[in-house]
């Protein structure tokens, strides 16, 4: 889960990453944080990926994918509900930043982050120079390309779990509580992969326990 092109390889610049991350809220499937290095051809129109159509977002992510240096990390559902989905966004942004640090072997000026709170004092293994931009996916360009690796990353590996879980209508709502995703847990009950720690499916659990 890891792309880096030759030019950001042959640089000695120190780096400016930008971080993001994709499923905080959903009640099933992993939350999914992307770091980004832009590099000298930036895509127009880069903006938070909740305001881009799903076709301009489809098309950004691969332009990104193809001419930036990016890293994934994904924290699935059963180490969210062991850490709670705040420490697991804060995990999957420091391990998306480690793997791209460590493939690009350059020093980091700066990690900009989204939101108000950076993994800075909060993951062991944090040990870049950070810095949170509430709003930043909208402003910040580098910030914006994680925004949308980040969205379209999580958005496939749920259309993917779609496939072996048809019930919840993942392809449709991507995880989220929607009144369709609401009524399959009613009915069929959680998934290996909805999130237990969260009170929707806690009660779903419960609801099928004593049926």
């Amino acid at each position: 889960m890891l792309g880096v092109t030759p030019d950001l390889k042959a640089s000695a610049q120190p780096l400016v990453i930008g971080v993001d991350e994709a499923g905080r809220g959903p009640l099933a499937g992993p939350v999914v944080a992307a770091a980004v290095v832009l590099g000298g051809a930036i895509p127009a129109g880069l903006d938070d990926s909740k305001r881009l159509s799903p076709a301009r977002r489809a098309v950004l992510d691969k332009a990104l994918r193809q001419g930036c240096g990016w890293a994934v990390a994904v924290v699935e559902p059963e180490e969210i509900d062991r850490v709670n989905i705040f420490m697991a966004t804060m995990l999957a942004m420091t391990r998306a930043v480690a793997t791209l640090t460590g493939a690009l072997a350059c020093e980091t000026r700066e990690v900009l982050i989204d939101g108000n709170m950076t993994p800075d004092g909060r993951c062991a293994d944090w040990h870049w120079p950070a810095r949170a931009i509430v709003g930043g996916d909208g402003i910040e360009p580098a910030i914006s390309a994680a925004s949308i690796i980040a969205k379209e990353w999580r958005d496939r590996l749920m259309c993917d779990a779609a496939a072996s879980h048809p019930h919840y209508g993942w392809e449709r709502n991507k995880g989220y509580g929607t009144a369709e995703h609401l009524e399959a847990l009613r009915l069929h009950g959680p998934s290996p992969l909805h999130r237990r720690s969260f009170a929707p499916v806690a009660q779903a659990d419960l609801f099928s326990a004593m049926r």
